[in-house]
């Protein structure tokens, strides 16, 4: 017993003096960056931060015609303003009451300002940070399923399907990320916007040709993940379940695809971790993700440590709540 407690009280004064080792390591680290900051005279403004996620926009009201202000009616905290013009042609405009810039009998002219009002709107990086966070998800979704397909197609008998899986996944393996963006948005998509004016039909928007990017490119890493999942699994299995009179069919569904699922939860994880940054690429085809965004900050500011810095946390928060999210559907899945 006096043992046993002498142990846990030796134990904890061990992890005590290291996780203190890990703290003093940590703000020596912080306080080394921001000496380094000192020698090259930089100087820190995260009070400007703020207002690339939400920021307070003044919007002038302007009319559309040339005339004289008729009357200004007042209606609790908005003013609805007459302008009339030529040939007794009026136009009303709705106006924040604190915001008038004109007053009755004034002589305006078009495009002049009548009042002005503030909206809250969207910073960039939050702009930035809900297309990366759209993008993904989607690609997600769509990888999943293709390499789904993918993957049980490579173990296919078939040898056609067997045969297209292997194609499709040493091809898109084999060559970068960037590459298959640039195909994608400059070639394939050129082709098919190409073809789609000339029946008389709308553009597609370079989000989905990014989207199409990397749900390719993850359902191709998916596929080899599902193959050796299903694989890893001993087919006695598939014996004993099809000598129940199980279909092949209900077999893959109901024994294998649930065993194998579990065991192909942490690298899956690992692979739309990857993909989550790897969106950070599609800002080459004038996507607003986060990258681009944060980019578009630091030309704009000139605060490049705060930004950059801020970017990288937001990748961190966006990667680390969806490491969360797999180890809840793993904790789920032993159940």
């Amino acid at each position: 017993m006096f043992d046993s407690s002498a142990r846990a009280q030796q134990t904890r004064k061990y992890n005590l003096f290291w996780y203190s080792v890990f703290v003093v390591i940590v703000i020596g680290s912080l306080a080394g960056l921001y000496a380094a900051t000192l020698q090259v005279d930089y100087v820190w403004r995260w009070n400007r931060i703020p207002k690339y996620f939400y920021y307070e926009e003044q919007i002038d009201i302007r009319t559309e015609i040339e005339g004289v202000v008729s009357s200004i009616t007042l209606n609790g905290e908005t003013a609805q303003i007459e302008v009339s013009g030529e040939d007794e042609f009026t136009e009303s405009y709705t106006v924040p009451a604190g915001g008038i810039v004109v007053n009755e009998n004034d002589t305006v002219f078009m495009g002049d300002v009548l009042g002005r009002e503030t909206k809250w709107q969207a910073g960039l990086l939050l702009v930035g940070l809900w297309v990366t966070l759209k993008v993904s998800s989607i690609a997600i979704v769509f990888g999943v399923i293709l390499g789904l397909l993918t993957g049980l197609a490579r173990i296919s008998q078939n040898p056609a399907l067997r045969m297209s899986a292997i194609t499709y996944i040493e091809l898109i393996r084999g060559s970068p990320l960037l590459v298959q963006i640039f195909i994608w948005y400059f070639v394939l998509g050129t082709l098919i916007n190409s073809m789609l004016a000339n029946i008389g039909l709308g553009q597609i928007s370079p989000l989905w040709f990014g989207v199409a990017s990397l749900a390719i490119f993850a359902g191709a890493y998916v596929a080899e993940i599902v193959r050796a999942g299903i694989q890893s699994i001993h087919p006695g299995q598939v014996e004993a379940a099809r000598s129940l009179g199980m279909s092949k069919y209900r077999a893959m569904r109901h024994i294998i695809l649930p065993q194998a699922f579990r065991r192909i939860l942490p690298p899956l994880a690992g692979q739309f971790i990857s993909m989550i940054k790897d969106s950070s690429l599609l800002g080459v085809i004038a996507i607003r993700d986060l990258t681009k965004a944060t980019r578009e900050a630091v030309t704009s500011s000139l605060q490049p440590f705060e930004l950059w810095f801020l970017c990288a946390i937001l990748y961190l928060v966006l990667t680390f709540a969806f490491s969360m999210f797999v180890q809840y559907l793993e904790r789920k899945s032993v159940q």
